[in-house]
């Protein structure tokens, strides 16, 4: 196959992937309602309905949960950014439209569900959380590098919604709640089957350009960022939550990135050449580098977490 192909003819050449995939994904989709996961008897008027506004005292969710649930949820409401990249990079033809269009309804129910349930329940501040929300959309997510977008982006997609899944459920851990739990572990069954799909185009991608999916797969890896980056305060919450084992550089590269590269064969293919072995050697070095700075952060914490026990222990 030449190597001189435009995203429109890899999306040509993929489309009966594309199809076989939606089919699969369309069957193994549970079908669930929002409203069947949030305690409407727990909800209240607010203060311009005649109630109470939100204080903090009505929060049943520890710091970092709170935390962590506005992360992921201001996150999910970025959707119509998402959307855009998206039908712009598979367009809005034929299947690809299709898996466009049902991948997107489904996860508008994560922002949906997850927001009712916040409100609610009274977990977290609406009024920030909506200023969040305006700040966050406005700004939007990171225009792409020019050029070729196909193969970059279903290797990110692949990778962030897998990063989303662990997230997720891990948060639902963190709520220490069951009907939050309950509720976010079926948010990541979605976002599991959505990484399904995108690493199985990824693979076929990888069949047809080996060298060029490569070099993509090697720079969205080596360059990855959550999606919620340009939501405010991100970096100073991405590291409370990695802290707090809900995300972190270890289970990022031993439960997303080494899992992905094992179900490519990235490190077994025979295909390569060129700045496709290239790509493949600087990937293999950006792992063992990532694998030596979880260990120091592990460590760090560790160190961290035993001087807070020994200062607990002298306060008792």
């Amino acid at each position: 196959m030449t190597t001189a192909l435009t995203d429109r003819d890899i999306l040509r050449e993929l489309e009966p992937v594309a199809e076989r995939l939606l089919n699969d994904h369309l069957r193994k989709a549970k079908a669930w309602n929002p409203h069947d996961y949030v305690p409407w008897d727990d909800g209240r008027n607010f203060a311009a309905l005649g109630g109470i506004d939100w204080e903090p005292g009505q929060s049943k969710l520890s710091e970092v949960a709170r935390t962590a649930m506005v992360t992921n949820l201001l996150t999910e409401d970025n959707l119509p950014s998402y959307h855009r990249e998206i039908s712009e990079t598979f367009s809005l033809d034929g299947v690809w439209g299709t898996w466009v269009g049902r991948w997107t309804a489904e996860e508008n129910r994560h922002a949906i569900v997850m927001r009712d349930y916040l409100v609610v329940t009274r977990a977290v501040d609406p009024v920030l959380l909506e200023q969040a929300r305006m700040a966050h959309m406005t700004t939007g997510i990171a225009k792409p590098e020019k050029g070729q977008q196909f193969l970059r982006s279903v290797a990110y997609v692949t990778l962030q919604e897998l990063a989303t899944r662990i997230s997720h459920r891990n948060t639902g851990t963190a709520c220490d709640e069951p009907i939050a739990e309950r509720m976010l572990q079926r948010i990541a069954a979605d976002e599991n089957l959505h990484m399904i799909f995108y690493r199985n185009i990824s693979a076929a991608a990888l069949d047809l350009m080996p060298n060029e999916s490569l070099r993509a797969i090697t720079d969205i890896v080596t360059r990855f960022q959550m999606p919620g980056l340009t939501q405010p305060n991100f970096r100073r919450n991405a590291v409370v939550l990695a802290k707090h084992g809900i995300y972190d550089l270890r289970q990022h590269l031993d439960v997303v990135v080494r899992p992905v590269l094992r179900a490519w064969n990235v490190f077994e293919r025979t295909d390569l050449s060129g700045d496709g072995e290239r790509a493949r050697d600087e990937l293999a070095a950006y792992l063992d580098e990532l694998a030596t700075k979880a260990t120091r952060f592990e460590e760090q914490r560790d160190r961290v977490a035993a001087r807070q026990a020994e200062r607990a222990a002298v306060a008792r």
